[in-house]
């Protein structure tokens, strides 16, 4: 018998008995205020003893929140905020004991003083029987609540708090996902891949069932058959400059053994509601070790990554006054950039490939959002990681998509693994981004010691990733 069913089985056992002890039923249509029910057994679980009913009790509680419409589902968020803080007065008396006699007691006092009282809800809710599920949708919604109630930040970040903790690397489980993986979960890697969209099962296919191909997901123990994150692999004798070579459908696979180098082309987070809970750096470590393992004359290990920002950021360089990304000649020959078919024109093309990948250059060394760090969600994440920037590739990608997002670019990083540590200490300490010198050699000397241009945060509409916070809409890169 499967472990995990039997344990959820039970659990909802003893929910039930609760309930039924309780005398707990679900919403009624003429319960006149709902929301104002909902924090009435919100304060009667804080207050609950008894695990029977306390699971019962949260049970009735995520499932009336489960009937809820938008509306009250905000309603709801907005009194966790309001009435679920922390305790204020035993908060100012914590602090008042605190200043007159600084102890290690008193400091603890004043820090579970500090607590809002919603953490411990939240706690409290995950007994219920497939708990943790709801959630991350109830999670979900509060980020899409949030964009118009700036103040439910504090309730995010108590959630972003719990999930950081009860979805940390020691609970993550890596698993292979083949063509023979249960076709429940095949279903879902075709529905939440973000990066490069898979048209059908027999596209899933052959991103799975041939020889020089892999994937892998992490699972957590309380969502057995629903992906966290997930990475596709493709083996290869060289480096990749473009994503059609691998997804084509004729392409002649190779053995396995034959390999030399990983390319991980797509890694897709799944779930929206853990959007910021970091798992991709975890992953890409751990399929590296289990690559290595499994395949020894695997040398090198790349990404083929898009640059989703970098079209809306040199769409802004071209049209500031002054630039010192771009040179007059440079804004001249970018301005073909506007002719929707200039890809298909080979003169035009070779005439926008310098201008284009020179600027792609200081797009990823140089330029800096206002809070000092590199412009390129995509480059954080890999950057941080310990990998290097080791090469442009010019139309990379030529989907509609990407040449609306990159203008076709893709980029390879690197991941050396005696490079890696020191890598991310110069990335995390000093902002420094490591890259191929060829890469630097793009930017003309001439601007090469200008300053660094502050800007926003580029986050193009839609984008569900590891290396970018997603937005529900369509479905984007990973990494």
């Amino acid at each position: 018998m499967n472990t995990t069913s039997f344990f959820s089985d039970m659990l909802q056992s003893i929910a039930e008995r609760g309930r039924r002890f309780l005398s707990l039923g679900p919403a009624r249509n003429g319960d006149v205020n709902p929301v104002g029910t909902m924090e009435a057994l919100c304060d009667t679980l804080l207050s609950s003893r008894g695990e029977a009913s306390g699971m019962a009790l949260a049970k009735n509680i995520l499932d009336r929140w489960q009937g809820f419409d938008q509306d009250k589902r905000r309603d709801f968020m907005l009194a966790l905020l309001s009435r679920f803080g922390p305790d204020i007065e035993r908060l100012e008396r914590a602090i008042d004991a605190y200043r007159a006699d600084p102890t290690p007691k008193a400091l603890l006092e004043m820090s579970m003083a500090a607590e809002p009282r919603r953490q411990e809800l939240i706690r409290r809710l995950n007994l219920a029987p497939n708990g943790i599920a709801t959630l991350v949708r109830m999670r979900a919604d509060l980020l899409e609540l949030k964009a118009q109630n700036p103040d439910l930040e504090a309730v995010d970040t108590d959630f972003a708090h719990l999930f950081g903790s009860w979805f940390n690397r020691g609970f993550l489980v890596l698993r292979p996902i083949s063509w023979s993986t249960p076709a429940d979960i095949l279903e879902k890697i075709i529905r939440y891949e973000a990066v490069h969209h898979i048209g059908g099962w027999d596209e899933l296919r052959r991103r799975l069932a041939p020889e020089d191909r892999r994937c892998f997901a992490f699972f957590h123990p309380q969502l057995v058959d629903d992906p966290l994150i997930f990475v596709e692999v493709a083996l290869t004798r060289e480096m990749p400059p473009n994503i059609a070579d691998l997804l084509k459908e004729d392409r002649a696979p190779i053995r396995a053994t034959d390999a030399t180098t990983a390319v991980f082309y797509s890694i897709s987070n799944c779930q929206e509601g853990l959007r910021g809970i970091s798992f991709g750096n975890f992953l890409i470590k751990q399929v590296v070790e289990d690559l290595r393992r499994d395949l020894p004359r695997l040398d090198t290990f790349v990404t083929l990554s898009p640059v989703p920002g970098f079209a809306d950021w040199l769409s802004r360089e071209r049209q500031a006054e002054t630039s010192n990304a771009l040179s007059a000649a440079d804004r001249s020959r970018l301005a073909a950039l506007d002719e929707p078919d200039w890809a298909d024109q080979p003169e035009i093309a070779a005439a926008i490939q310098p201008s284009l990948t020179a600027a792609a250059a200081w797009y990823f060394l140089r330029a800096r959002n206002r809070n000092g760090k590199t412009v390129d969600p995509v480059a954080r994440f890999h950057l941080g990681n310990g990998a290097r920037l080791e090469r442009i590739n010019f139309l990379g990608d030529r989907s509609e998509r990407a040449m609306r997002q990159a203008h076709g670019l893709m980029v390879n990083y690197l991941y050396k693994l005696d490079d890696i540590e020191t890598n991310h200490e110069a990335f995390a300490t000093r902002g420094e981004v490591v890259a191929a010198p060829a890469i630097r050699r793009l930017i003309p000397a001439d601007r090469s010691s200008r300053s660094l241009v502050p800007g926003p945060d580029v986050f193009p509409p839609g984008v569900r990733s590891v290396d970018a916070p997603g937005r529900k809409g369509d479905k984007e890169f990973t990494s």
